[in-house]
């Protein structure tokens, strides 16, 4: 199924959210970390089974898989077919980008069907190489239907050294929201919705309606709620029918201070915080049969 109507069907049943995984031991419970070599995989699965029924989206960050080596890309890969059995769609953050043939490659690795055993659905890309680097990504968007999250304006308090800085009377943000705005004008899916979208930090809001208004057919994914303070209701009210927003959380659904947390304890916290975040949305973003 196309990326954009992946994201619309996933929105009506179970909404917006985005459950971040970022493998940390040391925020997690002592249950879960016994094994190291266990670790990544029963993590998860206790993420999964807390956010089941919860959210539609599940995000991996790649980088806290490889701080594990060569077996943490194993756990990866296993990790993400966990995740497809469960009916989760499943964004890779990564933030590839490079030259020629080494795009081609990561094209491959990620977002070619059957290319890898690291095939996702969606996954973010970094832009500052130049837009012919995006290229092979764009390519598998539209040929197979893949999603694509470029950074745009990112959740961090530095990202306005670069990204905020006007160049010939536009902001680089805008200047890239261009382009992302042209690539998701050719990979728009049945919903008029485009294959290509951004990432928009959930602490910017005020940008991300200016952002909005360049980017009219891409799929937003907000990062920064939670630890990073993040305005939820600001952020899925950006949401438009050819444009939805994905709020993801992260560390503040999964982090605890009380490591000798029971795991049924653990998977219980799961699903309150998720409700909580659910009750900060835009209620146009929280499905009417998860509303009650």
């Amino acid at each position: 199924m196309h990326w954009g109507d992946t994201v619309k069907s996933k929105i009506e049943t179970v909404g917006s959210l985005v459950l971040g995984i970022d493998p940390a031991p040391d925020h997690a419970p002592l249950s879960l970390c016994d094994r190291s070599d266990l670790f990544l995989e029963r993590y998860v699965k206790a993420l999964l089974d807390g956010a089941e029924g919860k959210v539609g989206f599940v995000k991996f960050q790649s980088a806290y898989f490889e701080a594990f080596g060569s077996g943490g890309m194993a756990s990866l890969a296993r990790c993400i077919a966990i995740a497809r059995e469960r009916r989760m769609a499943v964004i890779l953050d990564a933030k590839r980008g490079d030259i020629g043939s080494t795009a081609d490659a990561y094209a491959r690795a990620y977002l070619v069907p059957g290319g890898s055993d690291l095939e996702v659905d969606c996954l973010t890309v970094n832009p500052f190489l130049g837009p012919e680097t995006l290229k092979p990504f764009v390519d598998c968007a539209r040929d197979y239907g893949k999603g694509l999250f470029i950074l745009v304006k990112t959740s961090n308090p530095g990202s306005g050294w670069l990204q905020d800085q006007i160049v010939d009377g536009t902001s680089v943000s805008e200047r890239v929201a261009e382009a992302v705005a042209v690539w998701a004008d050719e990979t728009i899916g049945d919903h008029g919705i485009g294959a290509v979208g951004a990432v928009v930090g959930a602490t910017y809001p005020s940008q991300g309606q200016r952002l909005r208004t360049v980017m009219p057919r891409s799929v937003f994914l907000a990062p920064g709620l939670g630890f990073q303070g993040g305005d939820p209701r600001a952020t899925s009210a950006l949401a438009t029918p050819t444009g939805p927003v994905l709020i993801s959380a992260s560390r503040g659904v999964a982090a605890v201070e009380d490591r000798e947390m029971p795991l049924d304890a653990y998977r219980a916290l799961i699903r309150s915080r998720l409700d909580g975040f659910r009750q900060t949305l835009s209620p146009a973003a929280i499905p009417a049969s998860l509303s009650g």
